[in-house]
């Protein structure tokens, strides 16, 4: 069985052969550190994982300096000031000019990421910009279909609904400071209503754009809407109806969905069933800032989503002896995916992590028959 066939039919909640193992991103940083400059797909199958390739170009991330000036248009002009060149402390400003008002923002990186520190939305009237003149791309058919066809049988082919995050409310998270967000669901709910109305309409028109894009898997979602960071009651109100709206969209297109959720799930289990979704991921246990073990949650959801991710990739992937990976291996087959219908995975991205722990992670799945 292919790579390709073992994680679709994975998706699809079937069993294969055996236990899919991959990662949920390589990260640049270690690809040159640790792997000469290797490309993704070169590691993947380096090691022997069942690739999960990510297809990041027109997703518009306004964190990021160069697909930021990419959004720049007329109405909607970014001009950038680089205040730090050091590779370990970048930080550029941001002013951005439109017909009827400015808006600024702030990053910072290092060689690892890039972070927020000033963010976009200061006023009221902010979003209003946003929703007005903010641009929104249409996706690059060929590029993704030559991805595609690289990528062969050696994996899925990921991609994403436009903007810094899938999600209509982690995408304002990333424009707005968190716990201002918070406090306004309660102090003015329409108008964090309004606020992400604008983003939903954004992602729907991108949406469109997608017809006929050869992906495997879109991923949805994103960290903040995890019940470690917003409760089961806000993000019944805040996130499910907007992340239904856009599922909606992307089934119609025939697309699954993977909804990404950085491990906190307690309490949104039923939400997450709820927004549509075929997929539920990074299934981050305790250990890594999740608050229940991958086992706890497959056992709520019971057959009617697939699976991805589980294992801690700093305490056990990185850390771990090489005992400590295997048994955990072992363990999220016979606990989390006995009865198929899981991708076994690191839950989320790494950096330091010894390539000979990488080497065990991918052998061990291969020890996991069904």
């Amino acid at each position: 069985m292919t790579s390709k066939e073992r994680m679709m039919r994975a998706l699809n909640k079937e069993k294969p052969d055996r236990l899919p193992i991959s990662l949920h991103q390589w990260q640049k940083h270690h690809l040159d550190k640790y792997l000469g400059g290797m490309s993704d797909l070169e590691a993947f199958e380096k090691f022997g994982f069942d690739a999960q390739a990510q297809y990041f170009g027109d997703v518009g991330q306004t964190q990021v300096q160069s697909t930021a000036l990419k959004s720049s248009t007329k109405n909607w002009r970014i001009e950038p000031k680089v205040v730090g060149t050091d590779p370990d402390n970048r930080a550029v400003n941001y002013t951005i000019r439109t017909p009827q008002g400015t808006l600024s923002y702030k990053t910072a990186g290092d060689t690892k990421t890039t972070w927020v520190t000033e963010y976009m939305v200061k006023h009221d009237e902010d979003i209003r910009l946003i929703g007005k003149y903010m641009p929104v791309p249409k996706l690059s058919l060929k590029p993704v279909s030559e991805l595609y066809d690289q990528l062969g049988d050696r994996g899925i082919l990921r991609g994403f609904v436009w903007g810094d995050q899938a999600g209509c409310w982690q995408h304002a998270c990333c424009l707005m400071d968190v716990n201002e967000l918070l406090l306004a669901c309660f102090d003015k709910p329409d108008w964090v209503h309004e606020f992400l109305n604008y983003l939903l309409e954004k992602k729907l028109l991108f949406v469109e754009s997608m017809k006929d894009a050869k992906f495997d898997l879109i991923e949805t979602g994103g960290g903040a809407a995890s019940s470690t960071l917003i409760s089961p009651d806000l993000h019944k109100e805040f996130c499910t109806p907007y992340d239904r709206k856009i599922h909606d969209a992307l089934h119609d297109l025939g697309f699954k969905i993977s909804y990404h959720t950085c491990g906190g799930t307690l309490g949104i289990e039923e939400m997450i069933v709820a927004n549509g979704c075929d997929v539920s991921e990074t299934l981050a246990p305790v250990s890594i800032g999740g608050n229940q073990e991958p086992w706890e949650f497959a056992a709520k959801i019971g057959n009617r989503l697939a699976l991805i991710g589980g294992v801690d990739q700093f305490n056990v992937l990185t850390n771990g002896t090489k005992e400590d990976i295997r048994a955990k291996v072992h363990e999220l087959f016979e606990t989390v995916g006995p009865n198929g219908g899981y991708i076994c995975a690191a839950c989320d991205h790494f950096f330091e992590t010894p390539i000979e722990n990488l080497k065990t992670f991918a052998d061990a799945a291969r020890e996991c028959v069904y």
